[in-house]
């Protein structure tokens, strides 16, 4: 895949200069003006955003709702925090909220996470400007605005859904604004950003993000590359019809690194390494991932009361799969007598190597909604009222891949033995699922005087999936119709305070059995999750935004099941998965300099009924039962042009086994980090430096699943960024 021709072979050089003229520039502004006053719009610009408190989401009400009179657990990460905290991935994207972990989420590959407990569907957790899109792309970040969470069961706002919740990017719209970032790190990565819009007319405005990275990963042989563009327009028809349009585009390629797995499915592997790729072979291919999204929002207003919206997004994926995949211990000796699990690596640190190659790998969303909503009164009762109809579509198109042995390494070698590639090739493209979600949904928040109101809805959702095998033939055929419904009491008996209860229910589709079941590669049937969840929301101030929530979650638990058959395990749907937990946040301004954002989450996840003792009584698999996290930025009274940046994140050990006797042990990693605002002829300037996990902490970051198999993931070593953003 061909980089956009933008040189960038000396940018650590240019980055280097631009700092150490900006800070030349303002010693000698030092010297001569007694007052430096051209900074005071970039104050006013960060107190005009909230910094980090955002106050408004597109989730949780089907529509534009303030977060204080939103019934639900959301997070939203600002442009502020963006920009602050440099995240490039979805698990770094994590590290703000503790409610949030990986779940299988490789270096140089799309990686997943979960959300109270629950991995997000790629299909469906993953959505931008509230509509649906493949979640199976590398994040991109640069032309958004803000990152919404919906923490917890998501059934009226997108119907077959995984309970865990939903991530939705909200793009930039169009502004007067004209910067460059350029940026490197400790490894030598070399980035490029610039964000350039405005309103040609007093009616039509654009705006363009365009970014290339050139990324030295730090573990070996997994360097790679990314470009990027973004286009957001947005047209005021009249007085009462805008139309707008975001759509996007980004090639990628980087080798992904496979994960570690228990020795022998018991025992964590001993003296495991950041930096090094189990399984590498030189004719290893990077995986190439070129994604779009594009949505068009047109809005009519008929009145100050009554609206409507009718949306289309579409998002589209196709990825080159190309993997020297380090798995299990089938072919090594150490496993032939039988007494380790063939999907584990050997006691002795052994694995296979698989030549796995899955190119064209299609996958793409089509979304169509339309939405009224109004208010109106009915008696003493003041009603908002939200209807509206959407049909979503999801496609898959394979082609048979290849995935052979070729050798048996083990987790010492710093580069495994070469071994030849398999002769065999990758079959025809041909359609693998074709489902359809076409839904009815409707929802009234009914104002009972000043202090009370009642939510009440739902989704009615027909599911008609089709699944078909390499040669085009029907191997699955699911129809499923359901009504979802939500309701929510909320009493604010002050402006600044929200208490609220609310009980939800959501759809999410069955469990695949892993390919070593008796019954492997079997779908279960879809799943029916509940929710009841309370919390409060406090507003501190006009800055700071407190919340706390309790929850409880309940869906029927899948998983496979020991027993006496051949294989040894069955996949089956038995008992139930229950999560409980506490959640406390808090978001903004606790001082004229002191800005933070923090989250806890403390959760117990439990398998009950399952008909299998051990694997009840104890945490479920990748759910901790605490984490933490915490981020500020401290404005320095002395030299307010300074700020000092600084992080924290705890979770306590994480189960790797389902029967809870092998967890990897808890982790406290630390970030640091400065902000430098000033100016270069008169135009601002701003330089970041962070440096993530300051103390080089060795940790696991993920025991996640994939395919039904476990993986353990290491934590990235100390990773520094400096970047210089220019307002030209």
């Amino acid at each position: 895949m061909a980089s956009l021709p933008i040189p960038l072979a000396r940018t650590p050089l240019i980055l280097a200069l631009m700092s150490v003229m900006a800070l030349a520039h303002a010693q000698s502004d030092a010297t001569t003006q007694p007052r430096v006053t051209p900074l005071a719009p970039v104050h006013v610009r960060a107190n005009g955003d909230k910094g980090y408190r955002a106050t408004d989401t597109d989730l949780g009400g089907l529509g534009n709702t303030p977060l204080h009179d939103t019934p639900a657990a959301i997070t939203v990460i600002t442009r502020d925090q963006l920009d602050d905290r440099q995240p490039r991935t979805l698990s770094e994207l994590a590290h703000a909220d503790a409610a949030i972990g990986d779940n299988y989420a490789p270096v140089g590959y799309y990686q997943d996470i979960a959300i109270r407990g629950f991995a997000l569907d790629l299909a469906s957790g993953f959505r931008f400007n509230d509509l649906s899109m493949t979640g199976e792309q590398y994040v991109t970040l640069e032309d958004k605005q803000q990152v919404e969470i919906l923490k917890g069961l998501a059934g009226l706002e997108a119907g077959v859904v995984a309970p865990g919740g939903l991530i939705n990017y909200v793009s930039k719209r169009p502004a007067d604004v004209h910067t460059a970032t350029v940026g490197t790190d400790s490894e030598g990565s070399r980035y490029l950003a610039l964000d350039i819009g405005g309103w040609l007319t007093p009616d039509f405005g654009v705006r363009v993000n365009a970014a290339h990275e050139d990324m030295n990963s730090y573990v070996r042989h997994a360097d790679g590359r990314r470009n990027f563009v973004s286009l957001a327009a947005d047209w005021k028809i009249s007085a009462n019809a805008t139309l707008q349009l975001d759509t996007d585009y980004q090639t990628s390629g980087q080798r992904s690194v496979s994960g570690y797995q228990l020795l022998g499915g018991t025992v964590i592997p001993p003296h495991p390494s950041r930096t090094r790729m189990l399984g590498f072979e030189p004719w290893q291919q990077p995986v190439g991932i070129n994604a779009s999204n594009s949505t068009l929002r047109f809005n009519y207003l008929f009145n100050d009361h009554w609206q409507v919206q009718v949306s289309a997004g579409h998002s589209h994926v196709v990825i080159d799969d190309n993997v020297a995949f380090a798995y299990g211990c089938f072919y090594s000796p150490a496993c032939a007598s039988g007494a380790t699990p063939g999907y584990f690596f050997a006691p002795n640190g052994d694995y296979d190597v698989y030549d796995y190659r899955s190119p064209d790998d299609t996958r793409r969303n089509d979304e169509l909604r339309a939405v009224l909503k109004g208010t109106f009164d009915a008696g003493a009762f003041t009603h908002e009222l939200s209807a509206g109809a959407s049909t979503f579509q999801r496609t898959l198109n394979q082609r048979p891949y290849v995935y052979d042995y070729v050798g048996t390494a083990n987790i010492d070698q710093v580069d495994p033995p070469y071994f030849a590639p398999s002769p065999n090739q990758p079959g025809p493209l041909a359609r693998r699922l074709d489902s359809w979600q076409r839904s009815l949904f409707a929802l009234d928040r009914m104002h009972i005087g000043s202090q009370w109101q009642v939510l009440a809805g739902g989704r009615y959702v027909r599911l008609n999936e089709s699944a078909f095998d390499d040669s085009g033939v029907l191997q699955r055929h699911t129809v499923e119709n359901r009504l979802l419904p939500q309701a929510a009491v909320l009493w604010q008996p002050t402006a600044t305070l929200t208490t609220y209860v609310s009980y939800s229910e959501s759809l999410a589709l069955g469990g695949q059995a892993p390919y070593w079941a008796s019954n492997g590669d079997a779908v279960l049937a879809p799943l029916l999750a509940r929710q009841i969840e309370t919390g409060v929301k406090y507003e501190w101030s006009d800055a700071l935004s407190l919340q706390a929530a309790l929850y409880r979650l309940r869906q029927p638990y899948q998983f496979a099941q020991p027993d006496q058959t051949a294989a040894g395990f069955t996949f089956v749907e038995q008992g139930n998965e229950v999560h409980s937990g506490l959640e406390l946040s808090a978001a903004g301004q606790l001082s004229d300099n002191l800005r933070l954002t923090a989250s806890a989450n403390l959760i117990r996840a439990r398998a009950q009924n399952t008909g299998t003792p051990s694997y009840e009584a104890h945490q479920i698999v990748n759910v901790p039962r605490l984490r933490t996290s915490v981020y500020m930025d401290y404005r320095l009274p002395f030299a307010p042009h300074l700020s000092l940046l600084g992080g924290w994140r705890y979770s306590s050990a994480n189960p790797a086994t389902p029967n809870g006797l092998v967890s990897v042990p808890a982790y406290n990693v630390f970030d640091a980090g400065l902000r430098y605002v000033t100016q270069w002829n008169r135009h601002a300037l701003t330089w970041r430096l962070n440096i993530d996990n300051v103390f080089n902490h060795f940790y696991w970051r993920d025991t996640g699943t994939s395919g039904g198999d476990s993986y353990l993931f290491p934590g990235a070593p100390r990773l520094a960024r400096l970047s210089v953003t220019f307002d030209f």
